[in-house]
């Protein structure tokens, strides 16, 4: 065992005399050199010791201060912290409102998709290099997306989805969240109306057509709920902070019946002609719902949606017929003949022709130049049709007889220039009619005025003349042809032209809001000289004393039809833009149609088949 000074070792063995006599030399030999066991143990200094005593002090000192610092300064900033990892907030989806036509068919729908998303934090490189691999895109792009917080991978097809779900487990940081995403029924038929959605911040928002302009009715407000997380991330409770609502649905007055019909009979035309780009709408002239409106060429709006085939989207963006125009609403073009009921109507009201005076068509009329007496300018029409009255000259579409009563010639005097505005302003040409799409243009109405201003010269007969049969500098879009001929057809009142006819809430379906047709002008000329306007309108269809009346053609449909056709020049020889304005039934006009097609070569009556074409469905199949 162990002693003071000395080591004494207790053994289980004889000590041998040898071994006592050497540690009595070896004890000896210590005490001579003075070592001793004893002065092994050397003792510290008092500076080390102080030193040692400063340093744990300083330790303990900052240990005190740092929990000072993080239980009472920055208490509330970790608390938050802490609570923000124990309580997490998140959305519970809803959906965006959907669509339906006058029949009641679905044209939008809902379907589910499922996106890749990740978590910055929990990513690994070995994960990323597997996605990579699998979505066949580059690792840095995931990378870019993760550090934007954005989805990695939107509307998964079906093979995708199952390939990642089985790996899921052992990619980290990725994961997979329902969603779900627009899709368009007959696409390319309804895309200039229905518009689509696209991503703005972290939601999908209307960007054209109906999901534009009822983008706060459609839209869906998600709910908030409120999840109690442990440390380990397991969840403890869920509270429910507000509940999801679904956007609204929409009823519109479109047939989509009527729509496909419209759409291929305007092809069929579009095919025969050569021409490529066309109109047709069709409208109520009873209330100004819009039963049709195509715009040719057109795209399928289901290209807009997630995960859609990016280079078919590429080649719609860049055509160069920009089949992303709604011509319906935005398209300007010369009206051509078609402006001649407004300005009959319009010397009626004022009183400056009786509609059964006859004024003699010879095929031209002669103007001699104010200036030099020696100059004389010839304005000519189609083909000469003889003695003609205002019933008479509409049916024949008489060129010398607008020309007479619009600018003037002989003793007959003319509308001239002011007045022939101030009744297309009447039935809403040159301004938006406020139908509920967005993108829609004013046109454009020519004015002495506008002329002395823009292009530094003065207005002259000539300018009243072609303005008197839809030439010149007049430029309208086919939606306020519409509308202004719904106005003939009823007896004169200008109604705005409406897409939608209802608000409603599904599951269960219930009207929450009727849309009330909505009047832009009423009462500015007489129903009786309107009457005279459907009575030469009429006779362009049966041709009774009108031999060379415009619209025969119709005269086949199984109800009575009243018509009136236009033909526009271009800056194209021998090319022309083609019109077609129908009601019927004639007596009580149940819609009113009104078609143009661009670009048709010869002067020929390319509109006109179409129009039979889809009134005869009309009133035969539905």
């Amino acid at each position: 065992m162990f002693g003071l000074g000395k080591l004494k070792i207790r053994q289980n063995r004889e000590i041998e005399p040898q071994e006592i006599f050497l540690d009595t030399l070896a004890e000896k030999r210590e005490d001579e050199v003075g070592i001793t066991e004893n002065k092994l143990e050397v003792p510290l200094s008092r500076g080390i010791i102080f030193g040692i005593f400063i340093f744990f002090l300083l330790c303990i000192l900052f240990l005190l201060w740092q929990t000072a610092y993080l239980q009472i300064i920055k208490a509330d900033e970790y608390s938050a912290m802490a609570n923000q990892n124990k309580f997490a907030m998140g959305q519970v989806k809803a959906e965006r409102g959907v669509i339906y036509d006058s029949t009641g068919k679905q044209l939008v729908f809902n379907k589910p998709s499922f996106d890749l998303t990740a978590k910055k934090n929990e990513i690994t490189e070995d994960s990323v290099k597997e996605v990579s691999q699998i979505l066949g895109i580059s690792e840095d792009e995931i990378r870019s997306k993760i550090s934007k917080d954005s989805k990695i991978a939107e509307n998964l097809n079906h093979d995708l989805l199952v390939l990642l779900e089985t790996k899921l487990n052992n990619l980290p940081g990725f994961q997979i969240q329902n969603n779900s995403t627009r899709y368009y029924q007959d696409g390319q038929i309804f895309s200039d109306l229905i518009g689509y959605v696209g991503k703005s911040a972290n939601d999908y928002i209307g960007k054209d057509g109906l999901e534009k302009s009822y983008e706060d009715i459609l839209k869906q407000n998600p709910g908030e709920v409120k999840q109690e997380k442990d440390v380990y991330g397991n969840l403890l409770s869920k509270q429910v902070i507000s509940s999801p609502e679904s956007g609204k649905g929409l009823v519109l007055w479109i047939n989509s019946d009527l729509q496909k019909k419209a759409a291929e009979e305007l092809q069929k035309v579009l095919d025969k002609t050569g021409a490529k780009k066309g109109v047709v709408i069709a409208m109520d002239p009873k209330t100004g719902g819009i039963l049709a409106l195509v715009s040719l060429p057109s795209y399928d709006n289901n290209l807009f949606t997630q995960g859609a085939n990016q280079d078919d989207l590429n080649k719609v963006l860049n055509d160069p017929a920009n089949p992303m125009l709604n011509r319906a609403i935005a398209g300007l073009y010369p009206t051509g003949s078609t402006i001649k009921p407004i300005l009959a109507t319009a010397a009626l009201e004022e009183k400056l022709i009786s509609p059964s005076k006859k004024i003699n068509d010879t095929g031209s009329i002669e103007i001699q130049s104010k200036y030099d007496p020696n100059i004389v300018y010839v304005y000519h029409g189609i083909t000469p049709h003889g003695w003609v009255d205002m019933r008479q000259a509409i049916a024949v579409s008489s060129n010398i007889y607008f020309y007479t009563i619009g600018g003037g010639y002989g003793e007959q005097q003319g509308l001239g220039p002011t007045r022939i505005k101030k009744y297309l302003d009447m039935f809403g040409w040159g301004k938006e009619t406020n139908i509920d799409l967005p993108g829609e243009t004013c046109g454009f109405i020519p004015t002495p005025n506008w002329k002395k201003t823009s292009k530094k010269a003065a207005w002259n007969d000539g300018d009243t003349y072609n303005m008197s049969i839809g030439q010149g500098d007049l430029l309208i879009t086919p939606i306020q042809v519409a509308a202004a001929y719904s106005a003939i057809a009823n007896g004169g009142i200008l109604y705005k032209p409406q897409l939608v006819k209802q608000i409603i809430k599904d599951s269960p379906k219930t009207v929450l809001r009727e849309i009330t047709p909505a009047v832009a002008n009423a009462n500015f000329v007489s129903n009786s000289n309107l009457q005279i306007i459907r009575e030469g309108m009429r006779m362009a269809v049966t041709g009774e004393n009108a031999p060379q009346a415009s619209s025969l053609l119709l005269n086949s449909l199984p109800v009575k039809a009243a018509a009136k056709t236009g033909t526009a020049e271009t800056s194209r020889k021998d090319v022309y833009l083609n019109w077609a304005n129908v009601f019927a039934p004639y007596d009580d006009p149940q819609i009113e149609l009104t078609i143009m097609i661009e670009n048709v070569k010869g002067l020929q009556s390319a509109a006109l088949p179409a129009a039979q074409g889809i009134l005869t469905y009309f009133f035969n199949g539905i």
